[in-house]
């Protein structure tokens, strides 16, 4: 991706997405009572709309601009951050919610610096990596969610607990 419009209207598009899936997380662990992982949740949708309203301002949208259907280059046919999301239902558990939730951000990753290894636009690269390091903080604070949730009782020790 060597044009920074076409970067930032896939920025804008993952970023919007991202927020509204986090949103959509963060209420149903509200439902389930863990403020410790809705609160984490809402902050992650905080992140998506930060870089979102860097992207949109960058790229002077006043409001979300798609590109043509054919206009985008995702992976996988649809945005990085959504890839993974197949819908949130009541039987989704903390864990569960968490390995989407880091399933999403390492796609979000990938995406960001692929573009940022692969761009011939200094301008596009530069922004793609601060996007993938950005990213890259989100993944690493979701593993620790990880590592500290409870070890399963059948494994014979006591763990943390959210």
């Amino acid at each position: 991706m060597n044009s920074i419009r076409t970067f930032l209207a896939h920025a804008v598009r993952l970023e919007a997405e991202a927020a509204r899936r986090f949103d959509e997380l963060a209420e149903h662990m509200a439902t389930h009572g863990n403020q410790e992982v809705e609160q984490a949740f809402r902050q992650f949708a905080d992140f998506s709309r930060l870089h979102l309203a860097d992207a949109m301002a960058r790229a002077g949208f006043r409001h979300i601009s798609d590109l043509p259907a054919d206009g985008y280059d995702w992976p996988d046919g649809e945005p990085p951050e959504s890839a993974a999301w197949w819908g949130v239902d009541a039987l989704m558990d903390v864990e569960a919610a968490l390995h989407l939730a880091l399933e999403s951000e390492r796609s979000g990753l990938a995406f960001y610096q692929t573009i940022a290894n692969d761009s011939t636009d200094p301008r596009v690269k530069g922004m793609a990596q601060t996007f993938a390091e950005e990213e890259a903080g989100h993944v690493a604070l979701l593993e620790a969610m990880l590592a500290r949730r409870p070890i399963p009782p059948a494994a014979g020790k006591a763990g943390n607990t959210f």
